[in-house]
């Protein structure tokens, strides 16, 4: 059964970000953000460019202040001038009303921040006792907490206030992205929560879904659609809960907005790719989610194989070839890890195809079933190929055996020199 069948993605409303669409039927999207300070431009520029190359299909980049806003026009112009178009998003945070309009007269995506992007509360008993803000709240005993929250509780005047001034503050923001036709990203964080949310769901997934959907309620009633979230967590199972939330309120309230994801400050190395894979690749084999981030503490290119490698996995997307090799035993006639080495080397560029090198044929052609083509190992130093389930050639001299492996790719007209093969980019259609 195909993943199709078993896990069917979620339907979504597209949502455009410049020349890229994600939603609905489109591929899943693959993301990054550069790390340079947004006034170096020229810097800017290059990291733009190169995680395009690289293949990041939208690039994000801070704009904490209405300097950096205005770099902007320079950098998205430069990028073109120099390179061409690419999709790119202002990561607005703080008391961003007036940074959000000035970035969307350049950039495709303007992201907010729930969390930061509030009316902050002022002269409350908060202040009073000295206890109002998150950090405080997080570092308490659970009967200390539950006390704190009946005190610091919002009364229904006072969440109206403050929904009231949020929606002040956003509206310029929603009207900015219609006038320019531009997308936003309403991206909460675990760890970015406003006091009222904090206070009144607690450090909780919930909290994070509410904080969302008070800002998608906002952009429907002032008729603004071209919308993705993302609910990001830098723990996975608090990452996953917030989204599979995410996925069933909308639902609820008649929404089918794309879903960003990601692992927030994953951190570095192997186990922050480990971790991001745990995280995203749960959610996508479950039908959620249309654009994802690796996020490490790293070179952003690095992210990128990272993402690609996980939506492969997922059978989302055709990147590379599919290798299916066995881990080696005491049955196979050969030096495994050298051979599927000579194997991938010969034919890395043939994206789309899938080549299984096995050690022998106890399980090997079982195991491969599925593959277009098998390399397996035989009795008295020989190779068998198959084409699918089908013995083409046996007895084959192992020191030939990659050569025939061409041979037989050529034979089938499924072989392009590397120099004329497409794109390692290429999606495969997903129903």
């Amino acid at each position: 059964m195909s993943f199709e069948q078993t896990y069917p993605r979620r339907k979504t409303r597209p949502c455009r970000i410049g020349s890229v669409t994600m939603g609905s039927d489109h591929p899943v999207v693959v993301q990054s953000m550069i790390t340079e300070e947004t006034r170096n431009v020229d810097a800017c520029v290059e990291q733009i460019i190169g995680l395009h190359r690289a293949g990041s299909e939208i690039v994000r980049v801070t704009t904490p202040s209405l300097g950096e806003a205005q770099c902007l026009e320079e950098i998205t112009s430069k990028v073109k001038e120099q390179y061409g178009v690419v999709p790119m998003t202002a990561d607005v945070h703080h008391q961003g009303t007036a940074i959000a309009v000035e970035a969307a007269k350049y950039v495709d995506e303007i992201r907010v921040n729930p969390g930061l992007f509030v009316f902050k509360r002022h002269g409350t008993r908060s202040e009073e006792i000295g206890q109002g803000d998150k950090a405080d709240l997080r570092g308490r005993e659970t009967e200390e907490i539950d006390t704190l929250r009946a005190e610091l509780a919002y009364d229904p005047a006072e969440w109206s206030e403050e929904l009231g001034a949020i929606e002040e503050s956003f509206v310029p923001v929603i009207e900015a992205c219609l006038r320019h036709d531009r997308a936003m990203r309403v991206g909460v964080n675990h760890g970015s929560l406003s006091e009222r949310i904090l206070v009144t769901y607690g450090d909780t997934p919930a909290g994070m879904v509410e904080s969302a959907l008070e800002y998608l309620r906002l952009c429907e009633k002032h008729g603004f659609f071209n919308l993705n979230i993302s609910a990001k967590a830098s723990r996975v199972p608090v990452m996953i809960a917030a989204n599979r939330l995410m996925a069933e309120k909308m639902d609820a309230e008649g929404m089918n907005y794309p879903l960003h994801l990601g692992v927030t400050e994953a951190g570095d190395g192997q186990y922050a790719r480990v971790k991001s894979t745990a995280g995203i690749a749960t959610l996508l084999m479950e039908g959620i989610g249309d654009t994802i981030r690796v996020s490490l503490a790293e070179d952003p290119v690095n992210e990128i194989p990272v993402c690609y490698e996980i939506l492969q996995a997922c059978g989302l997307r055709k990147t590379q070839v599919e290798y299916i090799a066995c881990p080696s035993c005491g049955r196979t006639k050969f030096n495994l890890p050298i051979v599927l080495r000579e194997v991938r080397e010969a034919t890395k560029h043939l994206v789309g195809l899938d080549i299984a090198v096995m050690g022998c044929i106890v399980n090997g052609p079982g195991e491969m079933a599925d593959a277009d083509y098998g390399y397996v190992g035989a009795a008295g130093g020989k190779i068998t190929l198959y084409r699918k389930r089908e013995v083409v050639k046996n007895g084959i001299p192992q020191e030939q055996g990659v050569a025939e492996l061409v041979a037989l790719l050529k034979e089938d007209g499924m072989w392009v020199e590397p120099s004329e093969s497409t794109s390692t980019l290429q999606p495969l259609k997903v129903v």
